[in-house]
């Protein structure tokens, strides 16, 4: 689970965590518009020291409106999770990201889950981010990795 495209070093983070075991990806998307308010994205900006950041958060793209960044983002980062040799598939989510994980979990029998994501720390605190929320859904472990640089 993405909320945006993924690096050169997220894919080879990823693609490398099972070392030479084979592993397919089924990679699901929510544009970062849809996840979280505008007030809990500039207090995480702030904290991670992105004054600028926090200063244009009403310019970040919002529901529909990040739905063709989204697309886009996602075919990124299915073509460089391919490139690598992998197999991977992917969708965007417009709603109830934590349903659609759990019910593509249950659909392709997935040993675990990969939560991709800067940090949040206002969601994290109080548990309410993807993964805390993830494990307490979908029956297999979930790893919470943090993005390794801006996309």
């Amino acid at each position: 689970m993405i909320e945006k495209a993924l690096t050169t070093a997220d894919v080879e983070f990823v693609t490398t965590l099972h070392g030479e075991e084979p592993v397919s990806f089924q990679v699901l998307l929510q544009p970062r518009g849809d996840q979280a308010d505008r007030l809990l994205r500039a207090i995480d900006d702030i904290a991670l020291g992105e004054l600028d950041e926090a200063a244009h958060e009403r310019e970040t793209p919002e529901g529909k409106d990040a739905a063709a960044l989204g697309q886009q983002a996602l075919e990124v980062s299915l073509t460089a999770l391919r490139a690598t040799g992998s197999e991977a598939d992917g969708r965007l989510i417009e709603d109830h990201p934590l349903d659609a994980l759990k019910k593509l979990v249950d659909e392709v029998d997935a040993d675990e889950v990969i939560v991709l994501t800067d940090p949040h720390y206002v969601e994290e605190f109080f548990h309410r981010d993807w993964a805390s929320r993830a494990r307490h859904k979908v029956g297999v472990p979930v790893l919470k990795l943090f993005s390794h640089s801006k996309a």
